[in-house]
């Protein structure tokens, strides 16, 4: 019967049926197959998967997300970066880096992070001669950090199947997504030096950061208030996550005027529409994740691996070959509710501290977000830059590379991700 529900699944992804309806009909037909349990199960295990209140969180965190992206914030983002590293050699593929962070504390996805950074800066790499494919795959990979710095809504699934804090999740993302930003970042300033890009015109002066700094400080004040609010215990990351929506509304709208009701209304749609595909792939997920219950394939794939496997070092290693190639075929909600009952029991038996496996598991799947063939952050900027997905599989290489050896780095260094959450506590 494990053999069915994971040959059913497979089968059903290689011919593209959409994720929530593959892991919903492999989990039914196993059961049925099988006689495991009541098929009434199959719906009232997809409607208490996604029946939870942390869980509300991401439709309000989506929704802040989008308010600040057509809300004028993405602009001076970009406009404050460039006054950072502008003038450095490869200064707009920096400023795409560097402005990608800044706006990932505030989407907590990553392909708003694409699609915001990206409108701007891909075509304005292209006006300064970088060569197409180079910009695209360069906002791709910077795209990933929207899931790795906080508020991140992976962190939030990962904080819900894995019975952990995810405050702690949130502020354990800091210093790993710092690590990658540079990671990026080196490697673009390799690249462009290499290939005389330029940065565009003289330093920028304390005066032009300081101002620019003060028209992109709303933006930049929002993640402090929401991790603030959290470990200040004045509210839970769900409730963060609606004061998110309020602040951005009111800074979009009457500070900086740019949320038209025409506009409003399309952001609520298209949120309500990514809202209801995750929420989809939660409940698939979830009846997924209940047959392999039922089936016992977490205590046997423990068992197994812990019979060869004593060595947390050798564990690892092997865990991150597993979840750079899930991340390359399944989306991240999915691979989180899917293969967390699996992975942890066994991370918790040797040793392995929650959080930190939980940074892992958000780094190798961010890299899923920009490789062949269904990397999201992939398809967002090829939309926007018309290069094809196939002629941006040479370029993004090195990049993924890049983000193996950050993710290395993290993995092996737990310090990096445990040391914030211990401090503040």
């Amino acid at each position: 019967m494990i053999a069915m529900l994971f040959v059913l699944l497979l089968v059903l992804l290689l011919l593209g049926v959409p994720i929530f309806f593959s892991l919903s009909l492999a989990s039914a037909i196993t059961i049925w197959n099988g006689d495991l349990t009541d098929m009434v199960v199959v719906v009232q295990q997809i409607f208490n998967s996604i029946n939870s209140f942390p869980l509300m969180a991401i439709p309000f965190f989506l929704l802040a997300g989008s308010l600040m992206q057509h809300g004028g914030i993405s602009q001076r983002l970009v406009n404050f970066a460039n006054s950072l590293v502008g003038n450095m050699s490869g200064g707009l593929a920096l400023v795409a880096i560097v402005t990608s962070m800044f706006f990932a504390a505030i989407s907590g996805s990553g392909a708003a992070t694409t699609a915001a950074v990206g409108a701007i800066l891909i075509p304005a790499m292209v006006d300064k001669k970088y060569d197409l494919r180079f910009a695209t795959a360069n906002q791709s990979a910077a795209g990933a950090l929207g899931i790795i710095i906080p508020p991140s809504i992976p962190m939030i699934l990962y904080g819900i199947a894995a019975g952990t804090s995810v405050g702690d999740m949130f502020i354990a993302g800091i210093i790993p997504g710092i690590v990658v930003t540079l990671s990026l970042a080196i490697y673009a300033y390799i690249y462009s030096k290499k290939n005389g890009y330029k940065g565009d015109g003289e330093k920028g002066s304390i005066k032009d950061v300081l101002v620019a700094g003060r028209k992109a400080i709303l933006a930049i004040l929002m993640p402090v208030i929401v991790l603030g609010g959290i470990y200040g215990g004045i509210f839970t990351p769900t409730e963060a996550a609606v004061v998110a929506v309020v602040y951005s509304f009111v800074v979009g709208l009457f500070v900086y005027r740019e949320i038209t009701f025409k506009k409003f209304v399309n952001i609520l749609v298209d949120s309500a529409i990514t809202t209801a595909i995750i929420l989809g792939i939660i409940g698939g997920a979830g009846l997924f994740s209940r047959v392999m219950q039922l089936l016992n394939v977490p205590e046997v794939i423990s068992n197994a691996v812990l019979s060869t496997i004593d060595s947390p070092i050798v564990f690892l290693l092997l865990v991150n070959l597993i979840l750079l190639i899930a991340g390359m075929f399944i989306e991240a909600a999915a691979a989180i509710l899917m293969l967390v009952p699996i992975l942890l029991p066994i991370a918790l038996q040797l040793g392995i501290d929650p959080v930190h496996f939980g940074i892992i598991m958000i780094v190798n799947l961010a890299i899923g977000m920009f490789t062949p063939p269904v990397g999201l952050n992939l398809f967002v900027a090829s939309e926007i830059s018309g290069v094809s997905v196939a002629r941006l599989t040479k370029p993004i290489i090195p990049f993924v590379l890049v983000m193996i050896v950050a993710l290395l780095v993290i993995t092996f260094i737990p310090e990096l991700s445990t040391w914030l959450p211990s401090l503040l506590k």
